[in-house]
């Protein structure tokens, strides 16, 4: 595995039920910055790919969202951590662009510009949207039971082969100790 890539909302920090409005919104679930960090560590590439409708419904504007994600990695270099990439889509549903999960567009300019095949990937989200988007990518999907991730699992049918992790710390620790066994 050579990137991994993560939905923010629900699986980095916490869910609000709304989106994030500014930056003293974002709250980290306990232990998503530090496994962050250790792919960091491992010479895992991690990106953020995030759907951010509220800038096409005039709800929010773009320097507040470049605000949230500037707290978002600043609280990760304090944890020892980075970001190699993060990407938004501006658009809502009624735009029908190729950007906004569950289309691929974010994940495939992701892989493009960080020159990783599909098949290195993996994106890690708590919605069926993150699935989706992940599958019509050709990356591995995973999901978290934190933020919408255990009512994704329990409304939608057919995720049972998709790995399901309590939190990404869970995700790190076995995607960490796979690898090792791998080598």
């Amino acid at each position: 595995m050579k990137l991994v890539v993560l939905d923010r909302d629900g699986v980095i920090n916490h869910e609000t039920g709304g989106m994030l409005m500014s930056p003293k919104e974002f709250e980290p679930i306990d232990g998503s910055l530090a496994a962050i960090a250790r792919l960091n560590q491992a010479g895992i590439k991690v990106a953020v790919a995030t759907n951010h409708s509220g800038i096409a419904r005039d709800m929010i504007d773009i320097d507040t969202v470049h605000s949230i994600h500037q707290r978002m990695t600043t609280l990760l270099q304090q944890a020892g951590g980075h970001l190699d990439m993060v990407a938004f889509c501006p658009h809502s549903d009624a735009n029908e662009c190729s950007c906004r999960k569950p289309a691929p567009g974010m994940l495939y300019s992701i892989s493009e510009r960080l020159r990783i095949e599909a098949s290195d990937a993996v994106m890690v989200g708590d919605s069926l949207k993150d699935v989706q988007a992940a599958m019509a990518a050709a990356f591995q999907p995973a999901l978290v039971k934190t933020g919408f991730g255990q009512d994704t699992l329990d409304t939608n049918k057919g995720l049972e082969h998709i790995p399901a992790y309590t939190d990404l710390a869970e995700f790190v620790d076995v995607l960490l100790t796979s690898l090792e066994k791998d080598t």
